[in-house]
């Protein structure tokens, strides 16, 4: 999606509170047995007994379990390290019907939605803050762009580390970080996929792998998927296709290298979200949640087609001494090349021919009529490239042992982009009774961006005895980006920005092993963002560039043993806020774009996991305080955010039947508080809701491997609630959990 999406040109905006500019940018009845069903299976997940366990199981401190390799800790185990993080295993995702990031927020009571809409770019929250597509995700622990449709299909699993991301990132929202860990080479790999889902998407998939040659040493995984989408909301039918293919290579008992290529393609109609009608928040249960208000005649769906490659080297090094061992360097390259053609008919506000709006600028008038606005931005290009350079082991000096790892990181950006359609095509109806003729496709400049960054990373961990670990990281970045539109302005010029910027970030932390099971830790960090102010001429600044920082201080306890895993963290993040400051209308030097206090989020949150016998349960919750602070906009100072919980819960439950061996009984129960609709008024809501989801596993044995079949429903009661209301673009939108659905799916080893 361009950055300016949905901003048409100053000289045809009208006034109002919500004109587009650059900063705004049947309800069914369940049967009483399957109720019965759910209440007895939260009962299984919130009781004391809970089972030998499972490989669907979340990570959580990680008894066993690495810590995530973007983190920079090495081989330490999760259960030693000072951060939080999940871990989510293939196993995990097949059983919950996870296919893709924006399914993430059923996993983790951290992970929110965020203008998470079908058929379009996942986006997600982590304690409260909107992860950026551009700067939050990882591959194999590289920075990737994820302004895409990522495929999970060759991926062995994600994994989510929370909180500040300054040791690990030069510039991004603080939060946390998702790293997507690529399949590797294994032998004797023999599994297909064949997945339906209620009404009519079906999907087949293959993964192949097997090692060659004198002991096994080159290896290959590949993978091929296909899908056709027919979700539960109508007029979204879409396909997908991926290939992907691992290669490595054991060159000697201390030389590895590894290679990976992937190609992608998503072609799909996006769901277009609902508003408020005039100041009162619709009734999801009077709403028929399956229609999609994108659906125009003239409406076309978004393409995702995606090439990602990456090469990586590592070396273990020797003869460095007795006081040195277990040295490695490692040379990680990747390159990704996305295009997209991204195009919707957008519901926005009530507007006239001439662009005015009146009162419902930002949402939809109460009759539930709105304004189509057609958007066509087409071949948009987008090129990142990573090579990263790590040395890391560990030296003894005298009773102290030191883990470094230290390296640097180079990255580049590279977007580029066409004039882009964004006008007015007609008038809607939120009941789909209202058709209009396309726009007349008034276009507007886009933005092409340049970015480059180097950073220098170091850490140390210092093991002062069997107790006390200190922990220390420093990163340095420099950042030089860039901008122009695709065409000039009225007055001849393309606004173009550059941005020339250093950084250093910070990070502490100091851990005490109470027990050999349990961990208490404590930990500081810096995080760094970049705005720019829009190089327009109602912009006394324009141009100017903006550094918002953000610290994060975190509080730890981590327990595990071979029955219980669990944690429960104190977390408190303070994170820079820009906004427009001014009456900011179409006269020039109206606005200043700056720093503008901050947003405040402090909280609580546990994770947990038990196994006995034939139970596992598992559950994670947070409560969350966030608030702005410090802003020099009246009414701003301590309004909670648009579109963020104050609670989240996510409960799961699994009992193996002794007497069916193979079989896997399931549920899961997630519930939401209720959430802010619009920036400036805290009293507008949508209320909390619930969803239950059931389902189950059978692994039966054959001849030649083995079958997993997996029968699953979703929202097993049918529950109507509004999910999130993202204010984006400057328009207040609501987003219903979907309806009840089946989905089915057989896997087989052979």
């Amino acid at each position: 999606m361009a950055f300016e999406r949905f901003n048409p040109p100053v000289s045809r905006q009208a006034g109002g509170r919500a004109a587009l500019s650059h900063q705004q940018q049947q309800h069914h009845r369940l049967r009483p047995a399957v109720l019965a069903v759910a209440v007895a299976c939260l009962g299984c997940a919130l009781g004391p007994a809970a089972a030998q366990g499972s490989a669907s199981s979340i990570t959580i401190t990680g008894r066993s379990a690495a810590t995530p390799a973007l983190a920079g800790f090495g081989d330490v185990p999760l259960a030693k390290a000072p951060l939080q993080a999940s871990v989510f295993s293939g196993q995990m995702l097949a059983d919950q019907g996870v296919t893709s990031l924006g399914a993430l927020t059923r996993l983790d009571a951290s992970i929110g939605d965020a203008y998470n809409a079908e058929g379009y770019i996942a986006n997600l929250s982590s304690r409260g803050y909107t992860l950026d597509n551009r700067f939050n995700y990882r591959r194999d622990g590289l920075p990737i762009n994820a302004e895409t449709a990522l495929a999970l299909d060759n991926k062995d699993r994600l994994e989510l580390l929370k909180g500040t991301s300054g040791i690990q990132a030069g510039t991004s929202a603080p939060g946390g970080l998702v790293n997507v860990v690529v399949k590797r080479p294994a032998a004797g790999v023999r599994q297909g996929r064949l997945e339906w889902r209620e009404p009519g998407s079906v999907l087949g998939a293959v993964d192949l792998g097997d090692r060659f040659g004198p002991d096994g040493a080159i290896g290959l995984r590949l993978n091929l998927a296909a899908e056709r989408m027919d979700p539960q909301t109508r007029d979204t039918r879409g396909s997908r296709r991926l290939a992907a293919l691992a290669l490595d290579w054991q060159l000697s008992p201390d030389s590895l290298l590894q290679a990976e290529i992937e190609n992608s393609r998503q072609s799909q109609p996006s769901v277009a979200g609902y508003s408020l009608l005039g100041n009162a928040v619709p009734d999801p249960a009077r709403i028929d949640i399956r229609r999609n208000l994108n659906a125009q005649p003239w409406a076309q769906p978004v393409v995702f087609s995606g090439n990602t490659a990456s090469l990586r080297w590592q070396q273990q090094l020797r003869g460095l001494g007795a006081w040195a061992e277990g040295w490695r360097l490692t040379a990680h390259a990747m390159t990704q090349r996305l295009k997209t053609d991204d195009r919707t008919a957008f519901p926005y506000g009530v507007y006239d021919s001439d662009y005015n709006c009146s009162d419902y600028c930002d949402r939809f008038a109460p009759d539930g009529s709105f304004t189509y606005w057609e958007y066509i931005s087409n071949n948009e290009r987008r090129r990142s490239g990573a090579l990263a350079l790590t040395l890391a082991g560990q030296a003894q000096a005298g009773t102290v042992l030191h883990r470094f790892e230290t390296g640097l990181l180079r990255t580049t950006y590279q977007a580029r982009l066409q004039d882009q359609v964004f006008d007015i095509a007609g008038t809607g109806r939120i009941d789909g009774s209202l058709q209009t003729r396309p726009s007349a496709g008034f276009g507007d400049a886009n933005t092409n961006r340049d970015e480059r960054g180097l950073e220098w990373f170091a850490r140390n961990t210092v093991r002062l005895d069997e107790t006390w670990q200190l922990w220390a990281g420093l990163r340095h970045v420099r950042l030089d980006r860039r901008s122009v539109r695709t065409s000039a302005d009225s007055s001849g010029s393309l606004r173009a920005t550059a941005v020339d910027r250093q950084a250093t970030t910070p990070w502490l932390a100091a851990s005490a092993q109470l027990t050999p099971k349990t961990l208490v830790y404590a930990s500081w960090g810096r995080g760094l963002e970049t705005d720019v102010a829009p190089n327009r001429p109602r912009y006394v600044n324009a141009g100017a560039s903006l550094a918002l920082t953000s610290r994060q201080a975190e509080l730890g306890l981590k327990h595990g043993n071979d029955q219980v895993e669990a944690a429960i963290t104190l977390f408190d993040i303070d994170r820079g806020v820009s906004a427009d400051i001014g009456p900011c209308n179409s006269n020039n030097a109206s606005c200043e774009r700056r720093v503008d206090g901050s947003a405040r989020h402090r909280g609580i949150e546990a994770q947990w996991a038990q196994t006995f016998a034939a139970w596992t349960a598992q559950g994670s919750a947070m409560l969350l305080q966030a608030e702005r602070r410090g802003s020099q906009s009246p009414g701003i100072n301590g309004q909670r955010p648009v579109n963020v919980p104050r609670t989240s819960l996510r409960l799961g439950a699994e009992y193996r039947p002794p007497a069916l061996p193979g079989l896997a009984l399931q549920a899961n129960f997630t519930a939401e508080g209720n959430r802010v609709v619009l920036p400036y008024d805290s009293s507008i809501t949508i209320p909390g809701w619930q969803r239950w989801d059931l389902g189950l596993r059978w692994r039966q044995a054959t001849a030649g491997g083995a079958l997993v079949w997996r029968l699953a429903v979703d929202n097993v009661t049918d529950r109507r609630a509004w999910k999130e209301s993202p204010y984006q673009f400057g328009h207040a939108y609501l987003y219903p959990v979907g309806p009840r659905t089946f989905r089915a799916s057989v896997q087989s080893a052979f």
